[in-house]
């Protein structure tokens, strides 16, 4: 079962998060709207409290916008400096 949060929900996605995964068996998690909120980093903490790995993440307002989860990206963003 693919679980979709809104990544600008913010804490409010963990409670949907244990609400589903005490009704369901959720084996794998999707997060929209990464592009314009910090917000999106609940996923991390998501992923990590429930054990569910994130597959998609959505990086803008259309269903073109959702793409693959990779990790090493993610995390490469994460420390991305634009010194020049």
């Amino acid at each position: 079962m693919l679980l979709i949060l809104d990544g600008s929900t913010g804490q409010n996605a963990f409670e949907q998060a244990k609400q589903f995964t005490l009704a369901t068996k959720v084996t794998q998690l999707a997060v929209t709207k990464l592009d314009g909120t910090a917000k999106g980093g609940v996923m991390i903490g998501i992923s990590d409290q429930f054990k569910i790995p994130v597959k998609y993440v959505g990086l803008g307002e259309g269903v073109d916008n959702l793409q693959v989860f990779n990790k090493r990206e993610f995390v490469d963003s994460l420390f991305k400096t634009d010194v020049e």
